[in-house]
Protein backbone atom coordinates (compact mmCIF):
# COMPACT_ATOMS: atom_id res chain seq x y z
CA UNK A 1 0.00 0.00 0.00
CA UNK A 2 2.75 2.42 0.66
CA UNK A 3 4.28 1.45 -3.11
CA UNK A 4 0.90 2.42 -4.43
CA UNK A 5 0.44 5.69 -2.50
CA UNK A 6 4.14 6.83 -3.45
CA UNK A 7 3.77 5.57 -7.12
CA UNK A 8 -0.01 7.73 -7.25
CA UNK A 9 1.43 10.95 -5.50
CA UNK A 10 4.36 10.78 -8.10
CA UNK A 11 1.97 10.52 -11.27
CA UNK A 12 -0.05 13.19 -9.52
CA UNK A 13 2.94 15.54 -9.25
CA UNK A 14 3.65 15.15 -12.48
CA UNK A 15 0.50 15.88 -14.00
CA UNK A 16 0.56 18.88 -12.61
CA UNK A 17 3.54 19.99 -14.70
CA UNK A 18 2.18 20.24 -17.64
CA UNK A 19 0.42 23.43 -17.14
CA UNK A 20 0.59 26.48 -18.77
CA UNK A 21 3.16 29.23 -17.02
CA UNK A 22 2.21 32.58 -15.22
CA UNK A 23 5.59 34.19 -16.35
CA UNK A 24 7.69 32.78 -18.98
CA UNK A 25 10.66 34.40 -18.75
CA UNK A 26 10.69 33.53 -15.09
CA UNK A 27 10.56 29.89 -16.08
CA UNK A 28 13.34 30.31 -18.49
CA UNK A 29 15.62 31.59 -16.29
CA UNK A 30 15.23 28.56 -14.07
CA UNK A 31 15.46 26.11 -16.95
CA UNK A 32 19.02 27.82 -17.86
CA UNK A 33 19.83 28.22 -14.00
CA UNK A 34 19.21 24.50 -14.42
CA UNK A 35 20.98 23.62 -17.67
CA UNK A 36 23.95 24.68 -16.61
CA UNK A 37 24.09 22.97 -13.21
CA UNK A 38 23.24 19.57 -14.91
CA UNK A 39 25.03 19.65 -18.13
CA UNK A 40 28.11 22.50 -18.05
CA UNK A 41 29.39 21.66 -14.42
CA UNK A 42 28.98 17.80 -14.91
CA UNK A 43 30.98 17.78 -17.93
CA UNK A 44 34.33 17.00 -15.71
CA UNK A 45 33.10 13.95 -14.48
CA UNK A 46 31.47 12.74 -17.74
CA UNK A 47 34.65 12.98 -19.34
CA UNK A 48 37.11 11.51 -16.77
CA UNK A 49 34.93 8.33 -16.15
CA UNK A 50 34.23 8.06 -20.39
CA UNK A 51 38.42 8.14 -20.68
CA UNK A 52 38.97 5.56 -18.60
CA UNK A 53 36.12 3.50 -19.45
CA UNK A 54 37.21 3.35 -23.06
CA UNK A 55 40.47 2.78 -21.95
CA UNK A 56 39.90 -0.03 -19.75
CA UNK A 57 37.60 -1.72 -22.33
CA UNK A 58 39.97 -1.49 -24.85
CA UNK A 59 42.57 -3.17 -22.68
CA UNK A 60 40.69 -5.92 -21.76
CA UNK A 61 39.49 -6.61 -25.06
CA UNK A 62 42.92 -6.60 -26.73
CA UNK A 63 43.95 -8.93 -23.59
CA UNK A 64 41.27 -11.18 -24.15
CA UNK A 65 41.59 -11.86 -28.01
CA UNK A 66 45.79 -11.65 -28.04
CA UNK A 67 46.28 -15.50 -28.48
CA UNK A 68 43.12 -16.38 -30.33
CA UNK A 69 44.22 -14.58 -34.04
CA UNK A 70 41.36 -12.19 -33.62
CA UNK A 71 42.09 -8.99 -35.76
CA UNK A 72 43.10 -6.46 -33.93
CA UNK A 73 40.81 -3.88 -35.52
CA UNK A 74 37.70 -5.43 -33.70
CA UNK A 75 39.04 -3.67 -30.44
CA UNK A 76 37.93 -0.08 -32.06
CA UNK A 77 34.88 -2.34 -33.16
CA UNK A 78 34.08 -3.18 -29.76
CA UNK A 79 35.10 -0.27 -28.04
CA UNK A 80 32.41 1.75 -30.48
CA UNK A 81 29.70 -0.38 -29.94
CA UNK A 82 29.82 -0.72 -25.98
CA UNK A 83 30.02 2.89 -25.78
CA UNK A 84 27.05 3.87 -28.04
CA UNK A 85 24.98 0.73 -26.81
CA UNK A 86 25.79 0.22 -22.78
CA UNK A 87 28.75 2.46 -21.44
CA UNK A 88 27.81 6.22 -22.46
CA UNK A 89 24.23 5.99 -21.86
CA UNK A 90 24.00 4.26 -18.92
CA UNK A 91 27.28 5.33 -16.64
CA UNK A 92 26.60 8.88 -17.59
CA UNK A 93 23.02 8.85 -15.97
CA UNK A 94 24.00 6.73 -13.11
CA UNK A 95 26.95 9.29 -12.47
CA UNK A 96 24.66 12.38 -12.63
CA UNK A 97 21.91 10.13 -10.37
CA UNK A 98 24.62 10.66 -7.75
CA UNK A 99 25.56 14.31 -8.91
CA UNK A 100 22.63 15.76 -9.99
CA UNK A 101 20.10 13.71 -8.68
CA UNK A 102 21.26 14.17 -4.71
CA UNK A 103 21.47 17.89 -5.58
CA UNK A 104 18.21 18.15 -6.50
CA UNK A 105 16.38 16.21 -3.81
CA UNK A 106 18.28 18.14 -1.43
CA UNK A 107 17.93 21.69 -2.95
CA UNK A 108 13.83 20.88 -3.28
CA UNK A 109 13.58 19.03 0.32
CA UNK A 110 15.11 22.85 1.88
CA UNK A 111 13.04 24.56 0.34
CA UNK A 112 9.93 22.63 1.43
CA UNK A 113 11.14 22.31 4.95
CA UNK A 114 12.34 26.10 5.35
CA UNK A 115 8.67 26.89 3.69
CA UNK A 116 10.19 28.47 0.62
CA UNK A 117 7.37 26.10 -1.82
CA UNK A 118 4.67 27.37 0.21
CA UNK A 119 5.33 30.92 -0.09
CA UNK A 120 6.03 30.53 -3.86
CA UNK A 121 2.25 28.79 -4.17
CA UNK A 122 0.59 31.16 -1.87
CA UNK A 123 2.28 34.20 -3.94
CA UNK A 124 0.32 32.40 -6.91
CA UNK A 125 3.50 30.03 -8.40
CA UNK A 126 2.93 26.88 -9.97
CA UNK A 127 5.95 24.99 -8.00
CA UNK A 128 5.36 21.45 -9.65
CA UNK A 129 6.08 23.06 -13.10
CA UNK A 130 8.63 25.69 -12.09
CA UNK A 131 10.67 23.61 -9.76
CA UNK A 132 9.95 20.54 -10.88
CA UNK A 133 8.99 20.66 -14.59
CA UNK A 134 12.22 22.87 -15.49
CA UNK A 135 14.51 20.91 -13.98
CA UNK A 136 12.90 17.70 -15.46
CA UNK A 137 13.55 19.13 -19.15
CA UNK A 138 16.96 20.22 -18.31
CA UNK A 139 17.75 17.22 -17.50
CA UNK A 140 16.04 15.37 -20.59
CA UNK A 141 17.84 18.39 -23.37
CA UNK A 142 21.02 18.03 -21.36
CA UNK A 143 22.05 14.14 -20.97
CA UNK A 144 21.84 13.42 -24.42
CA UNK A 145 24.45 16.15 -25.39
CA UNK A 146 26.88 14.15 -22.26
CA UNK A 147 25.81 11.20 -23.67
CA UNK A 148 27.22 11.82 -27.21
CA UNK A 149 30.52 13.39 -25.21
CA UNK A 150 31.12 10.28 -23.21
CA UNK A 151 31.25 7.86 -26.29
CA UNK A 152 33.24 10.43 -28.29
CA UNK A 153 35.48 10.45 -25.13
CA UNK A 154 35.59 6.89 -24.45
CA UNK A 155 36.38 6.01 -28.08
CA UNK A 156 39.20 8.11 -27.53
CA UNK A 157 40.31 6.98 -24.29
CA UNK A 158 40.07 3.63 -25.52
CA UNK A 159 43.02 4.98 -28.79
CA UNK A 160 44.95 6.01 -26.19
CA UNK A 161 45.15 2.77 -24.36
CA UNK A 162 45.95 0.57 -27.43
CA UNK A 163 47.78 2.76 -29.15
CA UNK A 164 50.04 4.83 -27.42
CA UNK A 165 51.18 1.85 -25.71
CA UNK A 166 51.63 -0.47 -28.67
CA UNK A 167 49.04 -3.27 -28.54
CA UNK A 168 47.81 -2.17 -32.10
CA UNK A 169 48.16 0.55 -34.51
CA UNK A 170 45.96 3.74 -35.22
CA UNK A 171 45.20 2.43 -38.50
CA UNK A 172 43.86 -0.60 -36.89
CA UNK A 173 41.70 1.12 -34.35
CA UNK A 174 40.23 3.71 -36.95
CA UNK A 175 39.50 1.16 -39.13
CA UNK A 176 37.37 -0.82 -36.27
CA UNK A 177 35.88 2.21 -35.18
CA UNK A 178 34.10 2.12 -38.90
CA UNK A 179 33.58 -1.30 -39.44
CA UNK A 180 30.08 -3.17 -39.43
CA UNK A 181 28.52 0.59 -37.66
CA UNK A 182 24.56 0.66 -37.44
CA UNK A 183 23.64 4.00 -37.26
CA UNK A 184 20.51 2.67 -35.19
CA UNK A 185 23.09 2.27 -32.21
CA UNK A 186 23.82 6.23 -31.75
CA UNK A 187 19.61 6.44 -32.24
CA UNK A 188 19.38 4.07 -29.52
CA UNK A 189 21.70 5.93 -27.28
CA UNK A 190 19.90 9.25 -27.54
CA UNK A 191 16.88 7.35 -26.98
CA UNK A 192 17.96 5.96 -23.61
CA UNK A 193 19.64 9.29 -22.63
CA UNK A 194 16.48 10.76 -22.73
CA UNK A 195 14.86 8.29 -20.89
CA UNK A 196 17.39 7.83 -18.06
CA UNK A 197 17.32 11.23 -17.92
CA UNK A 198 13.61 11.69 -17.77
CA UNK A 199 13.93 8.76 -14.48
CA UNK A 200 16.53 10.43 -12.63
CA UNK A 201 15.39 13.73 -12.52
CA UNK A 202 11.70 12.80 -11.79
CA UNK A 203 12.45 10.36 -9.60
CA UNK A 204 14.80 12.99 -7.37
CA UNK A 205 12.53 15.65 -7.58
CA UNK A 206 10.09 13.66 -6.16
CA UNK A 207 11.65 12.93 -3.01
CA UNK A 208 12.74 16.25 -2.33
CA UNK A 209 8.98 17.69 -3.29
CA UNK A 210 7.50 15.49 -0.87
CA UNK A 211 10.03 15.46 2.17
CA UNK A 212 8.41 16.16 5.67
CA UNK A 213 10.37 16.31 8.78
CA UNK A 214 13.96 17.76 9.33
CA UNK A 215 17.72 17.71 8.15
CA UNK A 216 17.90 13.94 8.45
CA UNK A 217 15.14 13.22 6.40
CA UNK A 218 16.67 15.71 3.80
CA UNK A 219 19.58 13.04 3.82
CA UNK A 220 17.92 10.42 3.66
CA UNK A 221 15.48 11.65 0.56
CA UNK A 222 18.73 12.28 -1.04
CA UNK A 223 19.92 8.64 -0.45
CA UNK A 224 16.72 7.21 -1.44
CA UNK A 225 16.50 9.40 -4.96
CA UNK A 226 20.10 8.10 -6.11
CA UNK A 227 19.64 4.44 -4.94
CA UNK A 228 15.29 4.26 -6.45
CA UNK A 229 16.79 6.35 -9.71
CA UNK A 230 20.18 4.08 -10.19
CA UNK A 231 17.64 0.93 -9.73
CA UNK A 232 15.09 2.30 -12.15
CA UNK A 233 17.87 3.46 -14.72
CA UNK A 234 18.93 -0.07 -15.02
CA UNK A 235 15.27 -1.60 -14.95
CA UNK A 236 15.07 0.54 -18.28
CA UNK A 237 18.18 0.00 -19.46
CA UNK A 238 17.45 -3.98 -19.48
CA UNK A 239 14.00 -3.48 -21.02
CA UNK A 240 14.91 -0.89 -23.90
CA UNK A 241 17.53 -3.43 -24.57
CA UNK A 242 14.96 -6.16 -24.98
CA UNK A 243 12.72 -3.67 -26.95
CA UNK A 244 15.17 -3.00 -29.27
CA UNK A 245 18.09 -5.29 -29.23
Amino acid sequence: MNTLHHFGAYISLLSRIFRRPENIGMYWRELFRQMNIVGIQSIPIVAIVALFIGAVTALQFAYQVRDFFVPMYYVGYIVRDTMLIEMAPTMTAVMLAGKAGSNMASELGNMRISEQIDALEIMGVNTPTYLVGTKIVAMVLMIPSLVIMAAALGMIGGWMAVVLTGITTSGQFEVGLKSFYLPFNSILMLIKGCIFGFILSSVSCYQGYTVKGGAIQIGEASTRAVVFSDILILIADYVIAAMFL
